[in-house]
């Protein structure tokens, strides 16, 4: 029997993080960190890194570890789908491909050519991932931020 296709890790996406209070993270993030806030809501806010984010959580203590997660981007989201099926492991998202490992850390799979997150070409190459590429969207986000790939813009 051959061994079925398994997604290869490209790097992180972002990671979530639970707070008591949107208002005082940033403030807390900010006396220490100049930063671009990419967006809020009433109980989210993320802060850009580039090309990456920290997304911040609001969470009451009763809620504690429901958010907290890390987005591990991946070449082949369905092969790592697939994958997770065959192990046995239950989702915890019907939007997106969470997952807990045995030790209940929450993972969330992020495909790369959906997000704002990118690798420089020649670190592609030497991963063997040269073929990836980006959706019309993730290349309008990156070109907002004069950050699309070279040879790319959203025009």
């Amino acid at each position: 029997m051959t061994e079925a296709k398994k997604a290869t890790a490209v790097g992180i996406n972002h990671v979530a993080l639970e707070v008591g209070d949107i208002d005082e993270a940033l403030a807390f993030y900010g006396s220490f960190l100049n930063f671009t806030l990419r967006s809020k809501s009433e109980k989210m806010a993320f802060i850009d890194l580039g090309d990456q984010f920290i997304a911040l959580a609001e969470a009451p203590d009763s809620a504690r570890d429901r958010e907290r997660h890390f987005g591990l981007v991946v070449d082949d989201k369905d092969a790592a789908r697939r994958a997770v099926e065959t192990l046995g492991v239950e989702t915890v998202s019907d939007r997106f491909l969470d997952f807990l490992d045995p030790w209940g850390n929450r993972i969330q799979i992020v495909g790369y050519e959906d997000i704002q997150f990118t690798k420089a070409p020649h670190v592609l190459r030497g991963m063997g991932l040269e073929s990836l590429s980006k959706t019309e969207s993730a290349i309008r986000a990156l070109a907002e931020k004069g950050m699309a790939p070279q040879g790319q813009d959203s025009s």
